[in-house]
């Protein structure tokens, strides 16, 4: 065991604990840790297709929304590799997949506070000294080792979301070898391309970047491609000025103060702004349909409006998929066979289970999900534990939001250090999204 008390040790490195490692380096009276799983950062790796763009510009990068001075900044990154006039030539404020992920791991590896390879197996609490203890196994030798803390900082992301009907499937007969999630594209994409047909479910991002990426070659493969959503239709990410004004410290604010069940309800009525496309990739999309109708090429359907229902084998192909959908506007069943299915559906968050030890000084909704208070504790508000995108239902849609990310940390460090680290905005919209300030005689 460690003898070395930290003032806060951070679980999991995505990009948003990763930012929190950058903004706290320079903080020399801080002890921290951060523990990470796996060997390397890694973001998304199953999606770093060539070509695709983040939906949020360079700013939003692991730091310069709290500190444009730092080191760590994405521009300073450019400039060290020998790419700033490029960037700049380029004029496009929207950073590759690839190029980001590499971008986080150029920072990571300038912080002798990152330990990889350390699986968290639990959290206890010792009352006496009232201290958190976090076991850890290196995944390479599986030695034990102990830390202590006075806080923790959860950053273990989402998992990825598969509908029951796939999940039945592979566990009652073992044969979904070709249904994936999109987080596993890359890895499985020459195995997906040598069916001859496949079938993308879901109307995100994620989905719509794999739909383009299969449909540059599906007619040298002679191919169908179906994209099917539950949508009305194919819709954009909206990025209208006054909309990017909801993800802002005011709106937080605002979300924040309503009823559980109003927020609920926003959320999905908000889809649009979190979970579109890209506008420029729709123009994509559509300018390679078009070339397509020209020469008369088939072997593409975009289906919306569809639900699906079940995945079954099929009873006429073994290497056959029978997907059941219901057609929601028009109450119709349908069924589409196909030899892979990429399904698009999301992520979900799940409470890790090496919290169990420590579960009652955690406070929860009666959802069973957590408690958040505003600046990210789920402590009833000891400022104990704090919680990286894992607020959606108490904060709204710019929990994932790599752009808050920052905002998020500088909270964070002013909750663990007692003061302002790091400037927090208040006030940046123009728009007022509660009941405005009005004097006793014009309230009614």
């Amino acid at each position: 065991m460690s003898h070395l008390i930290y003032d806060f040790i951070a679980i999991g490195l995505g990009p948003f604990n990763l930012g929190l490692a950058c903004l706290s380096q320079p903080l020399h009276n801080l002890k921290t840790l951060f523990l990470e799983r796996k060997a390397q950062f890694e973001w998304h790796p199953g999606m770093l297709i060539s070509d695709s763009t983040l939906q949020t510009p360079f700013f939003s990068d692991l730091v310069t929304m709290a500190d444009p001075t730092s080191s760590f900044s994405f521009l300073n990154y450019l400039k060290q590799k020998g790419r700033l006039y490029s960037f700049h030539i380029r004029e496009n404020f929207y950073p590759s997949r690839i190029e980001y992920n590499d971008y986080c791991n150029w920072a990571a590896s300038q912080l002798k506070n990152i330990y990889f390879m350390q699986d968290v197996c639990s959290v206890t609490y010792n009352e006496e000294r009232q201290l958190y203890k976090v076991t850890t196994r290196d995944t390479a030798t599986g030695c034990k080792k102990t830390y202590m803390t006075r806080r923790l900082v959860l950053g273990t992301g989402t998992n990825p979301y598969l509908p029951v009907c796939e999940h039945a499937l592979r566990t009652k007969q073992n044969s979904a070898k070709n249904i994936i999630h999109t987080s596993r594209y890359i890895f499985e994409k020459s195995k997906i391309q040598q069916c001859q047909s496949i079938t993308i479910v879901g109307s995100g991002q994620s989905a719509a970047e794999i739909f383009y990426d299969l449909l540059q070659d599906c007619d040298q493969r002679d191919c169908q491609l179906n994209w099917v959503t539950r949508s009305s239709h194919f819709f954009p990410l909206d990025l209208s000025k006054l909309t990017l004004e909801m993800t802002s410290p005011d709106y937080a604010d605002y979300f924040y103060a309503l009823s559980e069940g109003t927020r609920q309800a926003l959320l999905l009525a908000q889809r649009p702004l979190y979970k579109g496309i890209n506008n420029s990739l729709i123009r994509d999309i559509y300018h390679r349909l078009y070339e397509r109708s020209i020469r008369q090429a088939g072997g593409v359907r975009l289906l919306t409006n569809s639900d699906l229902k079940k995945i079954s084998l099929s009873d006429n192909h073994s290497d056959q998929y029978d997907l059941h959908f219901r057609h929601i506007e028009q109450n119709r069943n349908y069924r589409i066979s196909s030899g892979a299915v990429i399904l698009g559906t999301g992520y979900h968050y799940t409470e890790p289970q090496f919290l169990k030890p420590v579960s009652g000084r955690i406070r929860y909704l009666p959802s069973g999900k957590f408690d958040v208070d505003r600046y990210y504790s789920i402590d009833g508000g000891r400022g104990e534990i704090f919680v990286q995108n894992a607020e959606l239902h108490t904060h709204g849609f710019m929990a994932p939001d790599l752009g808050m990310g920052c905002y998020r940390n500088a909270c964070i460090l002013r909750q663990i250090c007692g003061q302002d680290i790091y400037l927090t905005e208040k006030h940046i919209a123009f728009q007022e999204f509660g009941t405005p300030l009005v004097s006793h005689e014009q309230a009614y």
